[in-house]
């Protein structure tokens, strides 16, 4: 038996760790906590200085058993869980669960999975710092209270099954406000001039644009109609060096929001593989908002940009945290090695490590230098000059490695640009000739919907969460059904230009697409009824400024400046008062919108939230008629769907024909449009309206998917039908009844008897593939009962 016993969170690191210990270390994994508070009401004792219950749930028993076993027989155990307030309180668990003693417990912690790392840990352990350990308790007992409490009038006052939370509910106000910011916006339009001047000598030619911008058609026609005549000419010219710095190497939030941009990684995958990099010793600790570099980095880097660049290439730079309660103690996130461009690993983290590689190493490297040129062209009969600008680069810098996204960069994108790369050689008094100069409509931009990566920026900016949270708190609020992440099609608008070209004026009317968005976050009509409730009752929950006070208060308890009974104190008084009032007096919220009354029946048309998600109504439950009702199509809200909408809603299900002698009908289901027919279901192709289809299509969409299916099977079984190979998306498989079985690698599909598929579907049946076979198995179930509760 090992003399020591270590103990960290994970499998992954206790594998890397093990290989820098010698045979006097066992490193085993707790697999993150080992226990937590009890499911029951009485987890707290808000009467007993919020005494916890805690208990080790019964997926954990076995490892907390092996683990006492070892911990008993070991001289010393080393507690090694993360260096954050949650890896503290994973040692305190530790510590109480296992039973054991100060005097052979040491704790240690590092930042990076290396070897010096790890014997430098060792060699300077600490006890357990209860300050951290405080803040975290404080943070799960307060998140506690808030969703025990909160729930319950939930599902009284606005719809079963519903739940909140003190975090995720500021992150959905904020999206629900940003949603309402654009329902309110009315897009202004002005005409934006852009012309292209020659200078005479050969094909040389350059674009100029005018900053002032005209608020109608009358007066930019009016602006080119004088431009006919007139004559040009440069007035003046200046060149000035300009230089371009790297930005600070990544915090958790800037990590997520660039992989967003440059990977099209969610926050989730994103810390997902982080945390698979960090195991493996590649990358320093994922969670952090430091954005420090220790003197061993800094060398590193400088050694690694000197050997592969030069020296002209390195430049040494520490950056200052700007995030409020940001922990300079910790690294930023970098590799563990510099020396290291690239690694392996599956796609997804190559292409994570070599993002934080290059900002890593572009931090470190010198400023790329431009040179741009302003000229300002006059236009003889207008007080208006048009203003050309160039820039060349004069050295890359860290360019050379990396350069950064914004969220900006697509709409920049999308705007005619009036920048040259290099402007021609010019001077001033130079006489111009003038191309062509176009006048169009622009129109202004609502506020962007967020992102997951820009929800994390505007989170962090507001001081609410923390590094650890930000993922978390985003899968919430699209797992509870509050947010959607999705992609929805733009709508056709008509704008104008005006060309002036060989002395001729011309317009043309054009059609562009606006307001397509991709991957973008929307509140669900739930979502909006849930927040609009809680600003109503619960202010301080969802309040911007007190949820970063309240995160203000964890940090001052983990330095050890706030007592965390008297944190939670202070707050939990308040907040049950809150919410014992809002049970006794609070109208119980719908939602409900009156939109109009139905031309047909005159009876009234409202929208609410029923008990199966948003819905359109048609009379009252008073009238000697059912009322009628009809789902919400995607993309449409309570707060914005019009009269004419409602009623376009009713017309579903429509009957669109016969197709051999049997009825063929389209409606919207739970998955989306379809066609039914002969008790079969028929998907619609995206985009494609349910109310324009019509007899011939719905006939062409049924027999393209029989088509389909028919491609599918590539051979049925003489001995029973239910017996028959498929090409699935991974080649071809055997589906026997309910089971779809693997066919064994090297075997000839054209040989497969029957005989064979009844010994693979036995196999199969006794778990012949071992624990992949045990693990599917346990999927499966997993997936009907989270489908059956759906429902």
């Amino acid at each position: 038996m090992a003399k020591n016993l270590l103990i960290v969170e994970s499998p992954a690191k206790a594998k890397t760790i093990e290989g820098y210990l010698g045979k006097d270390f066992l490193v085993k994994s707790s697999y993150g906590h080992i226990r937590d508070l009890v499911k029951t009401d009485d987890a707290i004792d808000t009467n007993d200085n919020f005494k916890q219950k805690y208990e080790v749930p019964s997926d954990k028993k076995a490892i907390v058993s092996e683990l006492k076993k070892l911990a008993k027989a070991a001289e010393t155990v080393w507690l090694a869980s993360d260096e954050d307030r949650e890896g503290e309180a994973i040692s305190w668990h530790l510590y109480e669960t296992l039973g054991l003693k100060d005097d052979n417990t040491k704790r240690i912690v590092f930042h990076e999975i290396t070897k010096p790392a790890i014997l430098k840990a060792i060699e300077s352990p600490r006890k357990i710092d209860f300050n951290l350990v405080n803040a975290q308790q404080a943070r799960r007992v307060l998140d506690r209270l808030v969703g025990f409490e909160l729930s319950p009038v939930l599902w009284r006052k606005v719809k079963p099954s519903l739940s909140a939370g003190r975090v995720q509910s500021v992150a959905v106000r904020l999206i629900v406000e940003r949603e309402r910011e654009i329902n309110r916006f009315n897009a202004e339009a002005s005409f934006k001039v852009v012309a292209i001047f020659k200078t005479g000598k050969g094909k040389e030619q350059f674009k100029a644009e005018l900053p002032k911008r005209f608020g109608n058609f009358e007066e930019a026609n009016t602006f080119l109609k004088d431009c006919v005549q007139a004559a040009y000419q440069v007035t003046s010219l200046e060149t000035k060096p300009s230089k371009r710095t790297p930005s600070a190497p990544f915090t958790t939030s800037t990590l997520q929001q660039e992989a967003s941009r440059k990977l099209g990684f969610s926050v989730a995958r994103t810390m997902q593989v982080a945390q698979r990099l960090y195991e493996a010793g590649r990358i320093t600790y994922m969670r952090t908002d430091s954005v420090n570099l220790s003197d061993t980095a800094l060398q590193a880097a400088q050694d690694e940009i000197t050997k592969a660049y030069g020296t002209k290439y390195h430049k040494q730079r520490q950056y200052k945290t700007k995030a409020q309660g940001a922990q300079e103690a910790h690294e930023a996130i970098r590799p563990t090695y510099f020396s290291e461009h690239s690694i392996d690993g599956d796609n997804s983290e190559r292409k994570l490590y070599e993002l934080i590689w290059k900002r890593a190493i572009a931090s470190q490297m010198s400023e790329a230098e431009f040179e741009k040129t302003v000229a300002n062209i006059e236009v003889s009969i207008r007080s208006e000059a048009f203003v050309a600008t160039g820039e060349v680069m004069k050295f890359d810098g860290f360019l050379k490695v990396y350069f950064e996204s914004s969220d900006d960069d697509q709409e920049d994108l999308e705007d005619d640009n009036a920048d040259n790369s290099l402007l021609p050689p010019l001077t001033k008094g130079q006489a111009l000739t003038l191309k062509t100069m176009q006048a169009t409509e622009r129109f202004s931009r609502p506020p962007a919907r967020f992102t997951e990566a820009s929800l994390v920026k505007k989170l962090e900016e507001l001081g609410i969460g923390r590094p650890s949270t930000y993922a978390p708190t985003i899968s919430t609020i699209q797992n509870r059904g509050y947010v959607v992440k999705e992609d929805r099609d733009g709508k056709e608008r008509v704008y104008q230009t005006i060309t002036l070209q060989d002395g001729e004026i011309s317009s043309l009317s054009k059609t562009e697409i606006t307001g397509a968005e991709r991957n973008k976050m929307f509140p669900t009509d739930i979502g909006v009824l849930v927040n609009d409730f809680l600003v109503q009752h619960f202010k301080g929950i969802v309040d911007y400024h007190f949820t970063a006070k309240v995160e203000k208060e964890f940090d001052e308890i983990a330095q050890g400046f706030k007592e965390w009974t008297d944190m939670l104190s202070n707050f939990y008084g308040p907040f049950h008062s809150e919410v014992q009032n809002t049970i006794e007096n609070a109208d119980r919220a719908t939602h409900e919108r009156e939109l109009g009354v139905d031309p047909v029946s005159g009876k009234p048309i409202s929208v609410r939230v029923g008990r199966f998600g948003p819905l359109v109504q048609i009379g009252t439950a008073d009238d000697e008629e059912k009322p009628q009702f009809a789902s919400l199509r995607k993309g449409q809200m309570i707060e914005t769907i019009t009269l004419e909408e409602a009623l376009e809603l009713f017309k579903l299900p429509k009957k669109v024909g016969e197709f051999e002698d049997k009825e063929m009908t389209v409606a919207i289901g739970r998955f989306g449009p379809y066609i039914r027919h002969n008790s079969s279901f028929y998907s619609l192709p995206k985009g494609l309206d349910p109310l324009d289809v019509e007899e011939e299509q719905a006939i062409q969409i049924i027999e393209e998917k029989r088509q389909k299916d028919k491609d599918k099977v590539i051979r049925v079984f003489e001995e029973n039908a239910e017996a028959r190979i498929e090409n699935g998306r991974w080649g071809p498989f055997v589906r026997f009844g309910k089971q779809n079985l693997k066919i064994p690698k090297g075997t000839e599909v054209e040989k497969i008897t029957y005989a064979d598929v009844l010994k693979w579907a036995e196999e199969d049946s006794k778990g012949g593939t071992g624990k992949k076979a045990k693990a599917t198995k346990t999927t499966t179930k997993t997936t009907k009962t989270s489908r059956a509760k759906k429902k």
